[in-house]
């Protein structure tokens, strides 16, 4: 958190042709930055990829044992890397909306222990409850947009994991496989005739256990369940996971919903990340959003971000939008259920009045 706040106020108080704003370190206390030419925090900053200095320093390089010289490019943090790994695939033949079309009509989603979704346009576009627009903050030469769901990967294991009234009952040190796999599983055995998704027609979640991020910007509000019963069987804890996966999509397409009506078009989600990693959470964002989902090749997409931007230092490729369209592989397209629009959309109403709600509730014990 401290790495992306540090981040965030270098986005907001830095621009290429005014340098520092003077008025905001002394408006925070920390005037003192601004003495001797920021000489402490430094006054150049150079777009991702851009190659640093004379390249690796001596004492670098003997001590990770690579050769001094070696380019060393201008970096990202982690989320933004991991954008840059996916966002510029080559998807040609794969028919997807996207292709032909810029990267702006793309959104990555970067799901780890919290959820990031990096949009990016030619224009700066301003959305309220999601961070930005930042110019070359990750794609250089293009503004960028982010807004994120908060703990999204430790509330898909708090859930399952199996959290009490099941503890107890369901022993899953015996299994040869995963919980998420496991449930998965045991889901489609459930599920009988109909699909997987409605499973959970009587179950509803609002997934924010720890605020919201965006774009309701929100760190008041909690997490919601509606629609438990008594029984605690497995059949019960995984449609829990399932309705638990499902609000997270749910909650991807409310901050997709508010990037579009600010001036976003997008038409394809690129997922990378460990919940990614899980077809079910991919499924379920592809049928909730009503867009396909790309995923990449290689799986550790914020190493390839990485990769990309040494490409680019070391001068294998004059821009970071050629390393991208070089360098980022498309592994597997998934495609949304259209047939169960319907469904999702009644779920999706539902997931809008648990907020609406929630703050009613919270207005009546406020009041006199």
């Amino acid at each position: 958190m401290a790495r992306s706040l540090c981040s965030l106020v270098c986005k907001w108080t830095y621009s290429a042709e005014k340098g520092w704003d003077d008025s905001f370190w002394k408006m925070i206390g920390l005037e003192d930055f601004v003495a001797d030419n920021y000489s402490k925090i430094g006054n150049q900053v150079l777009p991702p990829g851009a190659s640093l200095g004379h390249g690796l320093t001596p004492e670098a390089a003997k001590d990770l044992g690579l050769p001094a010289g070696i380019a060393v490019a201008a970096s990202l943090i982690d989320a933004h890397a991991g954008g840059l790994g996916v966002i510029g695939a080559d998807v040609r033949g794969y028919g997807l909306a996207c292709e032909g079309q810029p990267m702006t009509s793309r959104l990555a989603v970067i799901c780890g222990t919290s959820s990031c979704h990096m949009g990016i346009s030619k224009d700066p576009i301003f959305v309220p409850g999601v961070w930005g627009p930042y110019f070359s903050a990750m794609v250089p030469g293009f503004w960028l947009n982010e807004g994120g769901q908060s703990v999204t990967g430790k509330l898909n294991s708090l859930l399952p994991n199996p959290a009490p009234p099941f503890k107890n009952k369901i022993n899953f040190s015996s299994r040869c496989q995963s919980v998420y796999a496991y449930l998965n599983s045991h889901l489609d055995l459930i599920k009988k005739a109909r699909p997987v998704g409605f499973l959970t027609v009587d179950l509803h979640v609002w997934p924010d256990f720890h605020g919201n991020r965006s774009p309701l910007a929100d760190l008041t509000l909690k997490g919601m369940v509606t629609g438990l019963k008594l029984s605690q069987d497995l059949d019960d804890l995984a449609i829990l996971y399932l309705a638990t996966v499902q609000a997270i999509a749910f909650g991807t397409r409310l901050i997709i919903e508010a990037m579009e009506a600010a001036g976003h078009s997008i038409s394809t989600l690129f997922l990378c990340g460990g919940l990614s990693k899980n077809p079910l959470f991919v499924q379920m964002h592809a049928d909730v959003t009503g867009m396909p989902v790309v995923l990449s090749q290689e799986v550790e997409s914020v190493l390839v971000g990485a990769a990309i931007l040494g490409a680019c230092a070391s001068g294998d490729f004059a821009s970071v939008q050629e390393a991208m369209a070089r360098m980022s592989k498309v592994g597997k397209v998934v495609l949304p259920r259209l047939e169960d629009k319907r469904y999702y959309d009644k779920k999706y109403q539902v997931f809008l009045k648990l907020v609406e709600h929630q703050k009613e509730y919270a207005a009546i014990m406020k009041g006199d």
